[in-house]
């Protein structure tokens, strides 16, 4: 059912790295969640009137919220693959993630709003009207919401969309507070324990909230500069090496600008007795390449290095043992040496973790220095602590 949607409604598909067809994924799933939802409302709220129950009514105004999430979603979408202006030169493509963080904040207060009212049925309990059709539809509604959760998520991974990922989670949480109102229905109508009702409605409350917090955490990590995802920085990685005028690169940064709108940087390591001219055009074509194949606008910067010198190899070998044995995770780059009269300097730079102190900083270059000077007279060493960011 979802892939003939999707071949009926979005011209080339499969083409996912394609902007517009990332848009028509976007809306039509909108327009799908926003026909399903309203009707879902419709029968919940019927059913809820007509019973009695503060559940239901409060699961069918969360599926209205809900018909508003899709309609956010079409307009994040459309918003997203707005083209780049002398104000966005990078584009418009975290509007998506704009409208994810909205629909969270929908969520929540849907939670909040039934939160209140749970509180409220706790205080004041009213029977429930137990009427077996109603029952019925209502457990029905929920093969429509579990076939949302399927196509939301489905797509979501298919173009890596936040949107359709908070509308799956907003999907399958409608799933289990509908559990959660059935289960209300039949203990409060069998046992007459009216203020059930409102315990498993503050329960639910409490469910359809942390869906949201979950959603606005996921978005607020993106929007502040999250590391970005391994599968993307290996793909890079391996792009990049897989060039044999690159023997190694560090300081790899990557900035998300919207799915499918990354731009990164990366310090290529290439030898130092190499054609300059010839080296630059294969960089050129590095740069180009990444673009075509992950859609990653990519600016290399080209680090000289020594690779057919014994006594430069002999060295950065020795250094990368001692930095090594120190913390295994711990990696240098940029290995150069000046030579003095008396004495030669090593002039390199060690990648730390993340977090890393001022002070651990110099206790680290005190200690390396220490280790290297302690067994090899003439040798100082030069030496800046840096992280990763990826």
């Amino acid at each position: 059912m979802i892939k003939l949607l999707l071949k009926t409604f979005v011209k080339n598909s499969e083409n996912v790295k394609d902007k517009k067809v990332r848009e028509s994924y976007s809306v039509l799933s909108g327009v799908v969640g926003l026909i399903c939802n309203f009707v879902l409302f419709v029968v919940k709220f019927i059913i809820g009137t007509v019973t009695g129950s503060l559940a239901v009514v409060s699961d069918a105004m969360n599926t209205l919220s809900d018909t508003g999430s899709s309609l956010i979603s079409i307009l994040g979408a459309k918003l997203a693959n707005k083209k780049a202006d002398k104000d966005h030169p990078f584009g418009h493509g975290r509007y998506e993630y704009i409208a994810s963080l909205i629909i969270s904040f929908i969520i929540l207060f849907m939670g909040f709003e039934l939160l209140t009212g749970s509180i409220d049925k706790i205080k004041d309990p009213q029977p429930i009207d137990f009427q077996v059709i109603p029952f019925i539809i209502l457990g029905a509604t929920m093969l429509v919401k579990v076939w949302m959760y399927s196509y939301n998520k489905y797509m979501s991974k298919k173009i890596n969309s936040k949107i359709l990922l908070a509308a799956a989670k907003d999907s399958i949480a409608d799933v289990l507070s509908t559990v959660v109102v059935l289960i209300a229905t039949i203990i409060g109508h069998f046992t007459g324990y009216a203020i059930v009702d409102g315990i498993l409605g503050l329960l639910m409350s409490f469910l359809i909230m942390h869906s949201g917090f979950e959603i606005a955490k996921d978005v607020i990590d993106t929007l502040l500069g999250k590391a970005p995802e391994q599968e993307l920085v290996d793909e890079l990685s391996s792009l990049i090496l897989s060039d044999e005028c690159v023997v190694g690169i560090h300081d790899l940064i990557v900035h998300d600008y919207g799915p499918g709108r990354h731009f990164a940087s990366v310090h290529a390591e290439v030898s130092d007795d190499c054609d300059i001219v010839y080296v630059h055009e294969k960089i050129d074509a590095i740069e180009v390449k990444a673009m075509n194949e992950l859609g990653v606008m990519l600016v290399i910067h080209m680090d000289p290095v020594s690779t057919n010198n014994e006594t430069v190899d002999g060295l950065k070998q020795m250094v990368s043992k001692i930095v090594s044995d120190i913390n295994p995770d711990y990696s240098i780059h940029d290995f150069r040496i000046t030579d003095g009269q008396n004495n030669k300097n090593l002039i390199f730079d060690v990648v730390a973790h993340v977090g890393i102190s001022e002070k651990e900083k110099t206790e680290l270059r005190n200690r390396i220095t220490s280790d290297i000077e302690k067994n090899n007279a003439g040798l100082s060493c030069v030496i800046t602590v840096d992280t990763p960011f990826v």
